[in-house]
């Protein structure tokens, strides 16, 4: 009998630490936190021009990402803008992109392949008008660059869409009435300064740096566009809709404004992807954009604007699962 109970202690020892190991296995899972696996692969992010903002923020971006998602390659691809860049996130050509809201829809009105597939992550901030002359012109309004020599931007480029719409509503037919180039922001400076075109449209986030060289380096001013023709543009219907009346700040390049700010339009700017998108990805990705806000600011001003208030109005395009499940997380 005493030989039997030595065994009995040895098998109660055996379940006590077994029952230990399971309840202390159950405390670190309920006070770990779980988490899924990060974000890992490669993604294709179409940009922009080489002087433009789009190009400047991808690549900040870029330096964020790699930071907060290590095992995520980002692969930046350089585009004409906003309108080349909602065509590649539609047809897979590219995973994320920026590109502004008259794009979008035009894009979606137009019932081009993929339109459907298109979701936003985040407004980010606003595309100004700049309409850009020699200080020496004579030209004070849209309606002046009739018969001059104006570049519009790439066919594939928001600043050509913005152009033609701004230019019908000042009584101007793109196509007739002026000689339109097809030059975009790496050349546009150049071709105003050697006296090749008498003005040139751009649409970007403020300061533009081609924009700001060349206030530097030659005499320029920022001709307004009033709000007149805000009006106007809304009569147009479709993407005009997106447009507004905005002031650029005297400070956004001095050289050219000397202290006075001009009246011009705005446009948002939004971060996109596609519907099959993976959740995860995109709502850490939303994550990169939202947090990284101030340190990306510090170099591309514009990015200052991302406002965590404002960022899910991403109209016309419905919110990407993942971002939805972001906004959620942090809602208080």
């Amino acid at each position: 009998m005493f030989q039997a109970l030595p065994r009995i202690g040895r098998r109660r020892a055996l379940f006590g630490s077994a029952t230990a190991l399971t309840v202390v296995g159950l405390l670190l899972w309920w006070l770990l936190p779980l988490s899924e696996e990060s974000p890992s692969g490669t993604i294709t992010f179409s940009t922009g021009t080489r002087t433009g903002v789009y190009q400047m923020y991808g690549k900040l971006l870029q330096g964020a990402i790699a930071k907060d998602l290590p095992g995520l390659d980002v692969q930046l691809k350089k585009s004409d803008g906003s309108q080349q860049n909602v065509r590649r996130v539609a047809t897979g050509e590219a995973d994320f992109t920026i590109a502004a809201a008259d794009a979008v829809e035009t894009y979606i009105l137009q019932n081009k392949p993929g339109s459907g597939r298109l979701r936003g992550c985040s407004r980010l901030y606003d595309d100004y008008v700049h309409l850009v002359v020699p200080r020496s012109s004579s030209v004070r309004s849209v309606a002046d660059l009739k018969g001059r020599r104006v570049a519009l931007g790439p066919s594939g480029s928001g600043v050509r869409l913005i152009a033609n719409h701004v230019l019908e509503a000042a009584g101007l037919d793109p196509g007739t009435d002026i000689e339109p180039l097809d030059d975009g922001i790496a050349t546009m400076p150049g071709l105003l300064k050697e006296h090749k075109i008498d003005a040139f449209f751009w649409s970007g986030g403020l300061p533009t740096s081609a924009v700001v060289d060349l206030s530097k380096a030659d005499d320029i001013r920022l001709v307004p566009i009033g709000g007149d023709l805000v009006k106007k543009l809304h009569e147009q219907g479709g993407a005009s809709r997106y447009y507004r009346s905005a002031q650029m700040p005297a400070d956004a390049y001095p050289e050219a404004q000397r202290g006075s700010p001009v009246q011009t339009l705005a446009v948002a700017n939004y971060l996109i992807t596609r519907e099959d998108a993976d959740a995860k990805l995109t709502e850490e990705l939303t994550r990169t954009v939202i947090t990284s806000r101030d340190r990306i600011g510090g170099v591309v001003h514009a990015a200052q604007l991302v406002d965590l208030r404002t960022a899910i109005y991403t109209d016309p395009l419905p919110l990407h699962d993942g971002a939805s499940r972001y906004y959620r997380s942090i809602k208080p």
